[in-house]
């Protein structure tokens, strides 16, 4: 049996002449349910109903669309087990403590983040200038379409994740794309948004499921002209065919694509305390088989003794500790192809490598090394991603080197220098050091961090989880963080001379003195 889609609040079979299945990649096995690839009349048909759904909640207010998120994060709490229980078997991540007591908190969470940035209003940025008569805010842009990736079934999901509560909580409805490697943890999803709809009576359309198109059908849908917006995680190549079709047609497009999150360890830090950071390193880059996008893939040091030690003990470590579940075949065989290109280029592979594991998705945690000057020679080459658990430590011969290899550098989500702690006995070296490095790192990275590691990304207002290209597809604007990651999702508006008993509710407050007035904390402050 073929499971359905989720279209104009039913649930119902797709037209459809192909279909999928997800692998358990702890057993490297087909699951046996199977998903519908949609031809492009599941997408006009959603496109029509998200376009009906968007007009009504318009006429809603932001209380309403509050309230939908707050009773979907309540059912996803009460579904805690059934969901769980899927995505362990489509990714196979840990129940415990990664899904059940890390990632599934963090999805309530941002719902209900998004939630209290709905109520209050503040993400639009509501404007007066009472001098000239003019207002502003953001308002919704419009049906907005969300890629899940695969590495997040619950945090980064189509209909659950954080591009979703953005484009929600700004008003707008989703038609979420289901990522292929877990499409019933996505449907479970789907099944509570829709009775949390019911539930509030928000328009039914406005969340919507379909699991796969072909690739053309994919950029068709992020370009036709009902579409306000699209959030994307995932693979660079098909990042960027979705960009060319979305911005052929001036269609905004929010990616999150690449990156291997330099961390540069400063001499200094690695006489002091480099068996310290031997361990965060490690636990750093092997965390969920180095399947995430903020992971440390590319070390950056300078020769001696103690860069030689730090290597010595990480590859210690990388062979005695066992390797982890990838996510699937294809992440398998994406991340032994980019080990082969990197030793293909001349690094020194020190552990690892090799083949995936037949009856499991998994490789040998592999760390590789190369020069300053070698990178130098192929920048882009050096800088393939191998997401997973494989990283690349680059060893330059000076500071001076090592601030050419950064300046070579992409666009990154992160980075990091570890240098000496204040107070420790050492000459102070690190500090010209980390002066210079910074300059040349911080244009590089969205976000940059001093003697921590990148991994985690915590749900904050100040959060940047975003960065240069091609990290991301545009550096200003964030994919965590509420409510700087609604802002994507919305559309500026300024009325001049508008009569008051006809602006939108945000701005129909009693017309303060003074010159400019902007709404903070759902107050109005001048300034």
């Amino acid at each position: 049996m073929t499971q359905p889609v989720l279209i104009a609040g039913q649930w119902r079979d797709a037209d459809s002449t192909e279909t999928f299945q997800a692998t358990d990649p702890n057993k490297n096995e087909k699951l046996n349910a199977a998903f519908p690839v949609s031809k492009w009349s599941d997408c006009d048909a959603a496109l029509d109903a998200a376009v009906a759904a968007a007009a009504e909640l318009r006429r809603l207010p932001a209380e309403k669309i509050a309230e939908f998120l707050e009773v979907y994060a309540d059912r996803i709490a009460a579904a805690k087990d059934a969901l769980v229980a899927a995505a362990v078997a489509e990714t196979g991540l840990p129940a415990s403590p990664r899904l059940a007591d890390g990632e599934l908190p963090r999805t309530t969470g941002q719902l209900r983040a998004a939630a209290a940035a709905a109520r209050s209003g503040d993400w639009a940025m509501a404007t007066i200038d009472s001098q000239a008569g003019i207002r502003s805010c953001y308002e919704p842009l419009g049906p907005v379409c969300v890629f899940g990736p695969n590495n997040f079934p619950f945090a980064f999901g189509s209909v659950s994740g954080g591009d979703f509560a953005a484009a929600i909580a700004a008003g707008n409805p989703v038609i979420g794309k289901a990522n292929s490697s877990h499409p019933e943890t996505t449907r479970l999803f789907a099944v509570e948004a829709l009775e949390a709809l019911r539930q509030t009576s928000l328009p039914l359309a406005t969340v919507q499921l379909i699991y796969r198109t072909s690739h053309a059908d994919g950029e068709r849908l992020v370009s036709d002209p009902r579409v306000g917006a699209t959030g994307y995680t995932g693979s660079r190549n098909a990042g960027l065919k979705l960009k060319a079709a979305a911005d052929s047609a001036g269609k905004p497009i929010y990616l999150e694509l690449s990156s291997v999150n330099p961390v540069v360890l400063l001499p200094g830090a690695l006489k002091t305390r480099g068996e310290e950071i031997v361990g965060e390193f490690v636990g750093s880059a092997l965390m969920g088989a180095g399947q995430f996008c903020t992971n440390p893939g590319v070390v950056l040091m300078v020769e001696g003794d103690a860069t030689e030690n730090f290597i010595s003990a990480v590859k210690e470590k990388y062979s005695s500790t066992p390797s982890g579940t990838l996510l699937s075949p294809a992440v398998a065989s994406s991340l032994s192809a980019s080990i082969s290109t990197l030793v293909g280029l001349g690094a020194e592979l020190l552990v690892g490598g090799g083949e995936s594991e037949p009856n499991r998705c998994a490789l040998a945690n592999t760390l590789m090394r190369t020069t300053g000057q070698a990178f130098l020679s192929d920048p882009d080459g050096f800088q393939t991603e191998a997401f997973g658990n494989a990283s690349l430590m680059v060893v330059a011969k000076d500071v001076d080197e090592l601030c050419e290899v950064i300046s070579r550098m992409e666009g990154n989500l992160t980075g990091c220098i570890y240098s000496e702690t204040e107070g420790s006995e050492t000459d102070g070296s690190d500090d010209a050091a980390y002066d210079r490095v910074a300059f040349e790192l911080i244009p590089k990275v969205g976000r940059m961090l001093n003697d921590k590691m990148p991994t985690g990304v915590a749900v904050s207002a100040a959060m940047n989880h975003g960065g240069p290209y091609p990290a991301t597809g545009h550096p200003g604007f964030t994919a965590v963080g509420v409510p700087g990651s609604l802002l994507r999702f919305g559309k500026l508006t300024s009325y001049d001379n508008v009569r008051p008993s006809r602006l939108p509710a945000i701005l129909q407050d009693k017309t303060p003195t003074g010159k400019t007035w902007r709404r903070v904390d759902g107050q109005w402050v001048q300034g």
